[in-house]
């Protein structure tokens, strides 16, 4: 990681230091009063030690270094004043305009949304993907008005005054919840609570490795910070301290969460269900803690908790600031009422009284909109200045660079393709989860960003890469991660690693049945096109004894039935090569792979090249395009298929096998592909796969067959059980003289 020395080097090159910056203010402390309602639940101004509300060590000392980049002068109390009012009422008024959405957030969280946005990020508005930004994630996503409101005044050309004003609607780019496919400037697609902070660890686990991989003494090329907003929800899902452990362990220290703290959930206080001292809890996980009492209107209490959190360098830093959801409305303010819903005309206009905002919706003063027009070129020269330094960079560390330059554009090295293995019917049967291993460690030589790891399960999901070490809090350059028991946590970091840079291909690992601890992640993996592939072993009831608490049934089919993610099941050497040359092509769709505990032979039909088309003859004595019967089959089963197919031509039968590996690249052939390997006038067909027959259906068409499992399995040897469920050659003849 870098130095002291090299992070005053990065200051002078980078900081806004060395832009005009604006001049001294006073607390603000001393604005101007704000009516709050009066009622039962309303936060007391007084220390208490009841609870997690008041912790006993309610602030830790500030840590002088000479290498904290300061945040730099401010503005006058009175315009920040004005620009978090306009933060407030642009998420007001949208919300009010679509009445619909969550203007507590915004409202409470505008203070410190002004301060980080405004004073202490560095990104580019104009280049929402410049590599050496600050990342920034809202894991609160429902409060997501707040964020589009600071990209508009920031100047990022999404979010301009219609798209606030068209918020939530068909076709809008200021969605119900942040989705970074739809609006640049979103790092994470965010709105289940808990993914945010866990994609947040990822962002900050990339940088990290990156930093360690890439830095150098007299350039230090990769140097940019982690924020997170996350609140009570988030800190209530299990997810978040799955990701918090890991963040806390791995001493990420350039990543800082902001914990708004306002005590109020949809069913009310908190109080209700969430009594425990968080603080605490993320001092024991590793984490610095500070906590700032006045989130409302105290502005220098933010700054000076960032500047502290800045200077801790070997830990992660929560700042839970105490904030009053729904600040300034008059009858809302710090209730659930104001938490999802509009606010509604008279309460809108009473908050603007109360305020004093006398502005029509969706106004911007002039004063703000200068203050915050000096993003675009501060940015603008930002990202030329790193250009500079990565030139010189380029000339100095050619080979680094060359690297580095793939990991930020996601271009493939040239010819890396060869580094597949090759295997041929005479090769060792062997377990797919093995071949797999082979694959991971010849990729891992010339795929630069591939890096990844398993959830405790490294020696049985065989994910070792043999030539690196453990990504760890002293050794942040290797390349094998070490999740843990976290399946839920390690598919969002994953989601965090692949969202920091195109050419980033992170793995994970875990056996298939536990694909329902971290489907969550998965589904918003495929949701934000985040390139993760999901190495899952033990696929079905071929792991044997272990029985059905580890045996994957429905699991094939609902991830058939998930939007952009491929289901790879391959059946030998070939298809698993070939699966991962589909997974790593395909940039903007993740993969799982689902990979056989039990040897399997390499099939003399099966190709690297047929798995791109997901279904493919590996067998055929037909002619004309006119077999008898079509035998389908997908991983281990396929052997079944091909062995029956046989079986069938000794008497005279034209038998067609075809390996079903993946149903969305079928589904994404041509009209005229699939009618070459499923002719339509063929309605002779069984599949075989040891999993649940949902949805075979559409395959194997109304007068087919589909023999599978629609039960859980059963403990016993693996062959025991595929006789048991009639997963044998048997059963595929017997099958096929019912549809003939």
């Amino acid at each position: 990681m870098a130095s002291s020395s090299s992070l005053t080097l990065s200051q002078a090159i980078l900081s806004r230091s060395s832009i005009p910056r604006h001049g001294c203010i006073q607390s603000a402390s001393t604005s101007s009063s704000v009516s709050l309602p009066s009622f039962t639940g309303l936060k007391s101004t007084t220390t208490s030690t009841i609870g997690r509300r008041r912790p006993t060590t309610v602030r830790l000392p500030i840590h002088a270094s000479a290498a904290v980049e300061t945040i730099g002068k401010t503005t006058e109390t009175e315009l920040i004043d004005k620009s978090v009012n306009t933060i407030r009422f642009l998420a007001i008024d949208a919300v009010e305009k679509a009445n619909s959405g969550h203007p507590g957030l915004p409202m409470g969280c505008a203070p410190m949304g002004h301060i980080l946005y405004d004073e202490v990020m560095r990104y580019n508005p104009k280049n929402p993907y410049w590599f050496n930004r600050d990342r920034f994630l809202l894991s609160a996503g429902h409060g997501c008005m707040l964020q589009y409101a600071l990209l508009h005044l920031a100047g990022y050309d999404a979010v301009k005054e219609e798209d606030l004003k068209s918020f939530r609607q068909w076709g809008s780019k200021t969605p119900g919840h942040p989705e970074n496919f739809e609006t640049p400037g979103i790092e994470a697609t965010t709105g289940p609570l808990g993914q945010g902070i866990a994609n947040a660890v990822g962002l900050a686990m990339a940088e990290k490795h990156l930093a360690a991989r890439f830095n150098k003494p007299d350039n230090e090329i990769v140097d940019h910070y982690t924020y997170c907003i996350l609140g009570d929800g988030c800190q209530m899902e299990g997810i978040s301290n799955e990701a918090c452990s890991l963040a806390g362990h791995w001493g990420l220290g350039k990543l800082i969460a902001f914990y708004d703290d306002n005590h109020i959930s949809i069913d009310g206080d908190t109080e209700i269900a969430f009594t425990e001292t968080v603080d605490t809890r993320f001092e024991s996980l590793g984490w610095h803690v500070i906590w700032v009492k006045n989130g409302n209107t105290g502005y220098d209490e933010i700054r000076a908790a960032i500047k502290e959190a800045k200077a801790v360098k070997d830990k992660p830093t929560l700042i839970k600031i105490t904030t009053t959801i729904g600040f300034g409305s008059p009858n809302k303010a710090n209730s659930y009422s104001v938490h999802g819903s509009a606010l509604g005309a008279k309460e809108v206009e009473a908050t603007r009284q109360n305020l004093g905002w006398g502005h029509e919706p969706f106004h911007v003063p002039e004063e703000v909109k200068k203050l915050w027009s000096r993003h675009v070129p501060e940015g603008a020269a930002l990202e030329a200045e790193w250009n500079a330094k990565f030139a010189e960079y380029e000339k100095k560390y050619p080979e680094e660079a060359t690297e580095l330059k793939s990991i930020i554009t996601g271009e493939l090295p040239a010819g890396w393709e060869k580094a597949l293995p090759t295997y041929t019917p005479e090769s060792p049967a062997d377990a797919t989860r093995n071949l797999s291993q082979q694959n991971l460690n010849a990729l891992a030589k010339v795929l630069p960003g591939l890096l990844g790891g398993s959830a405790d399960l490294a020696s049985s999901n065989m994910t070792l890469l043999k030539t690196f070490g453990d990504f760890q809090k002293t050794t942040p350059e290797e390349r094998n991660v070490r999740f843990g028991v976290r399946e839920h946590g390690m598919g969002a970091i994953c989601n965090g690693i692949a969202l920091h840079s195109p050419g980033l291909i992170p793995y994970c690992a875990t056996f298939f049945v536990f694909t329902d601890y971290m489907r969550a992640a998965m589904r918003i993996a495929a949701l934000c096109e985040a390139r993760v592939i999901y190495v899952m072993t033990h696929d079905s009831i071929g792991l044997g004894e272990d029985g059905p608490t580890h045996q994957p049934i429905e699991h094939l089919a609902s991830f058939r039935a998930m939007p952009n993610i491929l289901m790879l099941r391959p059946a030998d050497g070939k298809e698993t090569a070939g699966a991962y040359r589909v997974a790593i092509l395909n940039k903007k769709r993740p993969s799982v792979l689902a990979l056989s505990r039990q040897k399997l032979p390499h099939l003399p039909g099966t190709s690297i090249e047929g798995v791109e088309k997901g279904g493919y003859i590996i067998s055929d004595n037909s002619s004309g395009n006119k077999p008898d019967v079509i035998l389908i089959g997908t991983g281990s089963e396929l052997e079944i298929a091909e062995k029956a197919g046989e079986e069938l031509r000794k008497e005279g039968k034209a038998v067609r096998v075809v390996s079903f590996v993946s149903w969305e690249l079928f589904d994404d052939q041509s009209d005229e592909y699939k009618e070459s390997v499923l002719p339509s006038a063929v309605t002779a067909r069984v599949s075989i796969e040891a999993g649940s027959t949902f949805g075979w259906g559409k395959i194997v068409g109304s007068k087919g067959k589909a023999i599978g499992i629609d039960r859980f399995g059963a403990s016993a040897p693996a062959g025991k059980i595929y006789k048991e469920f009639g997963l044998t050659v048997e059963g595929v003849i017997a099958a096929v003289k019912e549809v003939l």
